[in-house]
């Protein structure tokens, strides 16, 4: 039985990690012989397991009481790890993959809700006990299946980030391994972080994003290349704050040494969050992610030539009739040919009521139109010159943000503003699917920042309508790095007593629902659907079965005990304003 696993670059014998392409440095990133976070744990004393679970997956997330001992004092610490697998001994590994259901439980080291239940758990009972969290960061994403859905794991995961936006104690992360997707930002949402120096930072695997730039996982390398993966590279990017060496060589081949060097910067981390006043902890927390995130300004100039309402709605003809979309098939397999009646396509949200054919999704003009009283909107001086940057040189991203800014007649994805519904003032932030799919990135990082201050300046009310996928790839891990940043911004409007309401529109996915998606009272409009983490496509190609019919529309996750506003487009300012009126 082989005592080791050898990637294939380490096959010839000692390498030059500095020479290998970017795809090898993913690759060692999670090498299965790297400390995994029940190896660290040698750093502390006492080391005692907590919040035990025998739901499924919950030991993807470990959780231990511990003491650090720096010059002999203690302090308690509450450890949270993901363990990706029992062991990084890989001659014991390889006698364990015979065991099928031992394999099973780890689940290929992906996350499931019972993971991040225990890892809130957690949390609450450190800020209880006055304990510093430390939380050690290593997964190939979270769990992409319906049963997690069905679990409500976005919300979970959202709870985890709103948990460490709002704990009264430090936080410290340390990137071990592979720190990939929202997976892995559910735990990175920290006062400091930190990273091994052959970790990985990731929005997307180089394959997925090879696949979505190129149409085939082959450009791995080269999508690995332009996403800027590697922890050094995120240090330089500014959004880790250390970098851990690992001085004899890579963790994998080196434990000893590295579990050292991790030992000795958790010290000096450990003590800088100790001396902050638990008074100041908080504005210390606002401080650090004011200056998370990188966005140019543009000129009003330009936004005038640029910014114009465009709708998407459909135009009926003279008789208030739309042509009936192609392939409409009733449930008894019989070919619908008739015209359909626009007043009843809208409220409907556009949804088919035949066969579920979805015939637009309406532009965020569309739905400030139809939200808004009449000419009430006005959008905010602070946000409206902020534009996204290109801050990874990514293959083709300025020509593909001027051809968004075109169709949707909006600079970013987000506009904000102050506007009124049925006369009470708010203030809005509204994503546009036409925009880059209203993907997760740094301006929308920012705008919802500046609105959460002028919400809490002004005192209004802040109303957000959330839509939109995953992190942006095209700004690397630094868009998914924004969405605790949003979680820390409206933090500090609920902190000031002020409403948050978020509408959650077709789709919200990913990165926009464990963000600013996860939080508030969220109102579900009624036909929406693909509302969730993973997207039915990545979860039936993954395990390789079809979703259920109505999965991640409202009335599924109704059913699963996630919803308890519902409304149509044409109901939502009676639900808002009832909601409202009930603070």
């Amino acid at each position: 039985m082989a005592t080791h696993f050898y990637l294939p670059f380490e096959r010839k014998g000692k390498f030059d990690y500095h020479k290998l392409n970017e795809y090898e440095k993913y690759q060692l990133s999670f090498h299965p012989e790297r400390p995994k976070y029940l190896d660290y744990l040698k750093i502390f004393d006492d080391a005692k397991v907590c919040f035990r679970s025998d739901a499924f997956g919950s030991c993807l997330i470990q959780t231990h009481r511990a003491n650090l001992i720096i010059d002999d004092n203690k302090i308690p610490v509450m450890l949270i790890g993901q363990q990706t697998g029992p062991t990084s001994d890989y001659k014991e590994l390889s006698k364990m993959m015979r065991d099928v259901e031992q394999m099973r439980k780890w689940n290929e080291g992906m996350p499931t809700p019972a993971s991040y239940e225990r890892a809130v758990k957690a949390i609450n009972a450190a800020n209880n006990e006055n304990r510093l969290i430390i939380i050690f960061v290593d997964t190939p994403g979270a769990d992409p299946t319906e049963t997690s859905e069905a679990g409500g794991i976005a919300w979970r995961i959202g709870d985890t980030i709103h948990a460490l936006a709002e704990t009264q104690v430090p936080t410290l992360s340390v990137i071990m391994n592979r720190a990939c997707s929202g997976g892995a930002i559910g735990l990175t949402g920290c006062d400091l972080v930190l990273a091994m120096e052959y970790s990985t930072y990731l929005v997307i695997t180089p394959e997925a994003c090879s696949s979505i730039l190129f149409h085939t996982r082959d450009r791995a390398n080269e999508a690995a290349s332009a996403s800027r993966i590697t922890s050094k590279e995120g240090f330089e990017l500014g959004i880790v704050d250390v970098l851990v060496a690992e001085p004899e060589g890579p963790a994998h081949r080196f434990k000893g040494k590295a579990i050292e060097s991790l030992h000795a910067e958790i010290e000096k981390a450990a003590v800088k969050l100790q001396s902050i006043p638990t008074t100041k902890l908080f504005a210390k927390r606002v401080e650090r992610w004011s200056n998370i995130g990188q966005w140019s300004e543009t000129t009003i100039e330009k936004v005038n030539s640029v910014q114009r309402e465009v709708s998407r709605l459909p135009v009926p003809n003279s008789d208030g009739y739309l042509k009936r979309h192609k392939g409409c098939y009733d449930m008894h397999g019989v070919h619908k040919y008739d015209p359909v009646r626009f007043d009843r396509l809208k409220s409907n949200g556009f949804v088919c009521e035949t066969c579920g054919f979805r015939y637009t999704r309406p532009s965020i003009w569309d739905c400030m139109n139809s939200l808004f009283d009449k000419d009430s909107f006005e959008e905010h001086a602070e946000t409206k010159l902020i534009i996204d940057k290109d801050i990874l040189g990514f293959p083709e991203y300025k020509e593909k943000l001027i051809g968004a800014q075109k169709r949707t007649g909006l600079m970013t994805t987000m506009i904000t503003g102050n506007a009124k519904i049925r006369d009470i003032d708010i203030v809005f932030g509204g994503a546009d699917f036409g925009f880059f799919g209203a993907s997760f990135c740094m301006t929308t990082g920012e705008k919802i920042w500046r609105a959460a201050e002028i919400a809490i300046k002004d005192k209004k009310p802040l109303i957000l309508h959330a839509a939109g996928g995953g992190a942006r790839m095209h700004e690397g891990c630094s868009s998914m790095v924004s969405i605790p940043k949003a979680h820390i911004a409206i933090t500090r409007v609920e902190k000031a007593g002020i409403p948050v309401i978020t509408i959650i529109t077709d789709p919200t996915l990913g990165g926009v629902a464990i963000g600013y998606g996860s939080r508030g009272k969220r109102i579900f409009l009624k036909h929406a659907g693909n509302i969730g983490f993973s997207g039915r496509r990545v979860i039936e190609q993954y395990t390789g079965k079809k979703t259920s019919k109505d999965f991640q529309t409202t009335p599924w996750l109704q059913r699963h005990g996630h919803v308890k506003y519902v409304a149509t487009q044409d109901s939502l300012r009676n639900e808002i304003t009832y909601i409202l009126n009930q603070v």
